[in-house]
């Protein structure tokens, strides 16, 4: 019999949260569109692939299944990064297999991070993604009284990014207003800090603190519409979530091609990528990457 190492409700690099499939149906593809404004017609229709394809990041709150990975204190947790690759496009009307692992902890700063890794798996047993996501937490002894963060925050000189300041082929995608309905649609329908104002405060946050995972998906628009199946079939993410997205705040993301290049027979294109709000205060900022078909 094997020793027992970790108890069962400890945080631990390694931890599985086990398998769960999950019905690719035209209800949710219906629910992200309500939830981010991303209705490319693809995804509902005729697409190249010969029936509706999902969006890439369909799945995109798989890694929130369950909050067990979740240290206890919760009060001022943030979504600090993200990391996704698309290894496959998705029909509609497929059956995929999510799978969640604790891959990494580590210090920095005030707070603690974990980092839990997804693959996603379909019916052949093909992965089609894998997304890695750091989630940070206040160390205990660094608690603070008061909001964690508030509107004044990303106005500090220290919050301001140089990104997209190279020259390169621009891409971008429309300004939307993030409004309570899309909030309650992406990250419903238990009510919480991303769309429920008096929970945001009860966890350090003045107003409804948009998920994260949105404006993520929101650059995987963009990158969809510039790159087509280039991206369904090897895109690439690699973003920083640096300001907070309050709730009806407007924001869009943005792109450069800064380079090329090879990979086989075909070429990746790197793009820098960005999400700004309306008074162009940088929520996202990092880096993605799709094959050119």
């Amino acid at each position: 019999m094997t020793k027992k190492i970790f108890d069962r409700n400890e945080v631990y690099v390694g931890r599985d949260f086990g398998a769960v499939t999950c019905d690719i149906t035209p209800d949710l593809i219906a629910t992200y569109i309500a939830g981010t404004g991303d209705d490319n017609p693809w995804y509902r229709g005729d697409s190249p692939l010969g029936g509706p394809i999902a969006p890439a990041l369909i799945l995109h709150s798989a890694v929130y299944q369950t909050l067990a990975w979740y240290l206890p204190n919760i009060y001022g947790n943030l979504h600090a990064r993200q990391e996704w690759e698309v290894f496959a496009p998705v029909m509609v009307g497929e059956r995929l297999t999510t799978r969640s692992v604790i891959i990494d902890r580590y210090l920095k700063r005030d707070r603690e991070y974990v980092v839990n890794e997804v693959l996603v798996g379909n019916a052949s047993g093909q992965i089609v993604s894998r997304s890695r996501t750091h989630q940070s937490f206040l160390i205990p002894d660094q608690a603070k009284a008061g909001f964690v963060v508030d509107r004044a925050r990303e106005k500090d000189s220290s919050r301001s990014f140089k990104i997209g300041e190279r020259g390169g082929d621009p891409i971008g995608a429309p300004m939307r207003k993030i409004t309570d309905d899309m909030c309650m649609a992406f990250s419903g329908p238990a009510r919480n800090y991303h769309n429920d104002k008096q929970m945001a405060v009860q966890l350090g946050f003045p107003e409804i603190v948009v998920q994260g995972m949105l404006s993520v998906c929101l650059v995987a628009e963009m990158m969809t519409r510039r790159f087509g199946l280039g991206f369904l079939y090897g895109g690439k993410l690699d973003l920083r979530l640096v300001n907070v997205l309050w709730g009806n705040d407007v924001t869009g993301p943005k792109g450069l091609i800064v380079g090329r290049r090879p990979e086989g027979i075909r070429s990746r294109a790197e793009v820098e990528a960005w999400c700004d709000k309306a008074d162009g205060t940088k929520t996202v900022v990092g880096s993605a990457s799709a094959i050119e078909l």
